[in-house]
């Protein structure tokens, strides 16, 4: 069969977690409450970044664009899942799945470029302190921002691009709450073997790829670290300590959610709750994780 003739179908529904009956009205409450605090807390980072002058070193810059991430990644699929629990029946056009997943990974792989900017940052910091303010001049910053936004596009358009030019016969049922590549991959009419490969080989690249370069920036904080004071060393372990528990979990929860998908004998609606904790998890947890270990971001809180 031709993979560029036109698909028969011309939207999809989102199947979700309609199976589970009357139980979707409280996952709506809860997920309905985590979108509120993801927006606002977010939000509240991004204020206060711009209107605090005390909050205008390079690491603070980085935190904003990368709480900016977190509110597109959700904003992407939260609210379009919480309709789809309101709803018996959720839809979505053909261009606009596309569209959705096209943004979803872009996110995904975008927020984990700013986790290694983040990380380069902290290394400079520490390892070479002096030359800091040198180093990390405003058109560096935006460089690596550029630097981070181009790797989540390079990373996400060759999948989407081969997405785009199957055909889709039918049946138009996505099972998940969102245009999930793999989701969708199943209703190809076709052998999908390449698009796997190039799916699964773009995800483990850059997932390595950016883990990679955030291993390398600790293993040399680490080094450092070890030639301080006890002072110092519990100076430079705080400012380093929200960064790596963010890291952590986004990365672990990455992890579980390709490994659900690889592993055969796990239902769809478990795969399908592993990738909405996994979407929703790191934006949640986000601003709490700074505001708590971070003292500047706290004093800034209390000044307005």
């Amino acid at each position: 069969m031709n993979n560029t003739q036109p698909s028969s179908v011309a939207f999809f529904i989102l199947q979700g977690l309609g199976s589970l009956g009357e139980k979707r009205m409280v996952l709506f409450v809860i997920f309905l409450l985590a979108y509120t605090i993801i927006l606002g807390g977010n939000s509240m980072i991004i204020y206060l970044v711009r209107t605090d002058p005390k909050l205008g070193s390079p690491m603070y810059f980085f935190l904003h664009h990368l709480s900016f991430v977190d509110m597109v990644y959700t904003t992407v699929t939260i609210p379009n899942m919480l309709s789809g629990f309101l709803t018996d029946l959720k839809t979505v056009s053909f261009p606009g799945c596309f569209l959705q997943m096209y943004c979803f990974i872009h996110m995904a792989t975008t927020g984990r470029a700013l986790l290694t900017v983040m990380a380069y940052d902290r290394y400079v910091a520490i390892c070479n302190p002096l030359r800091y303010t040198t180093v990390m001049t405003r058109p560096v910053r935006l460089l690596l921002i550029v630097g981070a936004w181009t790797f989540g596009a390079f990373f996400t358009l060759p999948a989407i691009t081969m997405a785009t030019q199957r055909s889709y016969c039918g049946p138009n049922v996505v099972r998940h709450c969102w245009c999930d590549p793999s989701s969708l991959r199943v209703l190809v009419c076709g052998d999908t073997q390449v698009e796997n490969m190039v799916s699964l080989s773009s995800a483990v690249i850059s997932l390595l790829t950016t883990g990679l370069l955030i291993l390398i920036s600790y293993i040399l904080i680490v080094m450092a670290i070890a030639k301080m004071g006890t002072t110092q060393r519990l100076k430079a372990f705080t400012t380093c300590v929200a960064h790596l528990t963010v890291v952590s979990i986004s990365y672990t929860s990455a992890s579980f959610v390709y490994i659900s998908y690889r592993v055969g004998n796990i239902s769809p609606e478990v795969r399908i709750i592993v990738s909405v904790l996994y979407s929703v998890l790191t934006p949640f947890l986000n601003p709490m994780i700074y505001s708590l270990r971070n003292k500047e971001l706290r004093d800034a809180i209390k000044r307005e």
